[in-house]
């Protein structure tokens, strides 16, 4: 019996139309991340892409259950979450990754972790603003000494450089913000069907 050819990224890209990647989206807690994330994921998908979200509750429950938030098990996380974004990358579908990832170094291992394109997108958004929207009650748990190790009040967050897209959520609605990063995902990877 011969062995069956392997499938590649083109044959993956001539069955989705369009080729694999990640776009990470990284900011402080309740910067709009999710909410960003599932809006692109439903435009892109009305559009034809192929895609899926990525984010710290889907893994968390699962894959990253064992973790909890030290600093160490916040860099596993980012690695298991950027190996897993590079797999759904390598299927040929565009990976929506949604995730806190404070540390600067963490992001970077996640890039290299994607032989296929990735684009770091900062969703800024000021500390204020992520306070005052806080669905979960996480600052007001941080503030009050009851949650320890909370990024951007007694944990770090190492913001982007040089992103490759910054969306300033605090100055924009959260449909122009989606219409921006939609626009970015299309320059970048048109479809081709």
């Amino acid at each position: 019996m011969n062995k069956p050819r392997p499938c590649t990224g083109i044959d993956r890209q001539q069955h989705y139309g369009h080729r694999g990647a990640v776009f990470w989206l990284t900011g402080l807690s309740a910067a709009g991340k999710s909410s960003l994330a599932t809006a692109l994921e439903l435009k892109l998908l009305d559009q034809g892409y192929s895609c899926y979200v990525l984010d710290g509750d889907n893994l968390r429950q699962g894959l990253c259950a064992d973790l909890n938030f030290s600093a160490a098990d916040r860099s596993e996380n980012i690695r298991r979450a950027g190996e897993s974004a590079a797999l759904f990358a390598d299927a040929g579908l565009i990976c929506i990754a949604a995730f806190i990832s404070p540390y600067r170094k963490d992001r970077t291992n996640a890039r290299r972790a994607c032989a296929a394109g990735f684009h770091e997108i900062h969703v800024k958004a000021d500390l204020a603003t992520c306070e005052r929207r806080d669905p979960k009650g996480l600052y007001r748990r941080a503030r009050s000494g009851e949650l320890l190790e909370f990024t951007g009040i007694t944990a770090p967050y190492e913001a982007p450089e040089s992103p490759d897209l910054e969306i300033d959520t605090s100055r924009s609605s959260l449909e122009d913000c989606v219409s921006r990063l939609f626009d970015y995902v299309v320059k970048h990877y048109p479809l081709s069907r």
